[in-house]
């Protein structure tokens, strides 16, 4: 076993409790966790944009970043309270303050309209896209509940599965590349098996684990799910590699042993989450 995945299956054995604790309670834990999350994300994804020439407004960018999860809880648990119909003023007022700072510290040859740009994407994608698992745990479960708890983990294991059949095959069988430009290690054989491998979470999650914690999820519906999030969370990684190899780098910081930084951790999850939440409702998952 080679160095790297000997890191990341220890990494992953002392997380998974861990994550199932916070998925379990929810709450503010878990939206609290989510945005540390967004802040360290954020701020890898503009250490990249630096390395690519953009200078983004780290200030504004990581407080929009770290209050985002909260605010999503914020309207989740309380659907009619003040935030409710406060929250688009509010997201206007952070990006007139990341304007402001632009005319402030980003004189035109300093490229602030590059700056902006990326200061708003990076609180969009490292932040807004993850808090989509605020949506995923409480849509129809509130704090401490193993249903909720086993409605967020679904998708996360399809997405785990796949990376890991992915990986294995691609290794084992070779043969032609998946996005030869943008990553090289990656082959359409292992494409394949990913999502394959990410089906076979389905009956067990089915028949044994969703009865047990009492949701309500028919097998069409969880195939369809596990389809889906298969193919999207390929190509959140592959989203992810893009930018890095625009930046020149390998991995987004050298934050978690075997596995990078947030960024490379959650690569696919940015895709996986929201559309996996949209799928919860559109299939009456829950």
């Amino acid at each position: 076993m080679d160095r790297n995945l000997a890191q990341r299956i220890g990494f992953a054995a002392a997380a998974t409790p861990v994550a199932l604790v916070l998925a379990w309670y929810g709450d503010w834990p878990l939206a609290g966790f989510l945005a540390l999350v967004a802040a360290l994300g954020t701020r890898e994804l503009y250490a990249l944009a630096r390395r690519s020439g953009a200078d983004p407004l780290e200030l504004p960018g990581l407080v929009g970043a770290a209050l985002t999860p909260p605010a999503v809880y914020l309207l989740l648990r309380e659907p009619a309270g003040p935030l409710h119909g406060a929250w688009p003023y509010l997201a206007a007022l952070w990006l007139l303050a990341v304007l402001t700072a632009a005319l402030r510290y980003r004189a035109p040859d300093r490229r602030p309209l590059e700056a902006v740009a990326t200061t708003t994407f990076g609180v969009c994608y490292a932040a807004a896209l993850p808090a989509f698992m605020l949506g995923l745990r409480h849509q129809s479960h509130g704090p401490r509940s193993w249903a909720g708890a086993w409605l967020l983990f679904f998708p996360l294991v399809v997405t785990w599965i796949c990376d890991t059949a992915a990986m294995f095959a691609g290794r084992a069988i070779g043969g032609r590349k998946l996005a030869p430009v943008v990553s090289p290690g990656k082959t359409r054989a292992g494409s394949v098996a990913g999502v394959l491998g990410g089906l076979v979470v389905v009956p067990p999650f089915h028949w044994w684990i969703f009865p047990a914690v009492g949701v309500r999820a028919s097998l069409g519906a969880l195939v369809a799910i596990a389809l889906v999030v298969s193919v999207v969370g390929q190509a959140g990684d592959l989203v992810e590699s893009l930018f890095k190899r625009q930046a020149g780098v390998k991995d987004s910081s050298r934050l978690i042993p075997g596995h990078g930084g947030v960024l490379d951790r959650l690569d696919s999850l940015y895709f996986v989450v929201p559309v996996s939440a949209g799928l919860y409702r559109a299939l009456g998952v829950g």
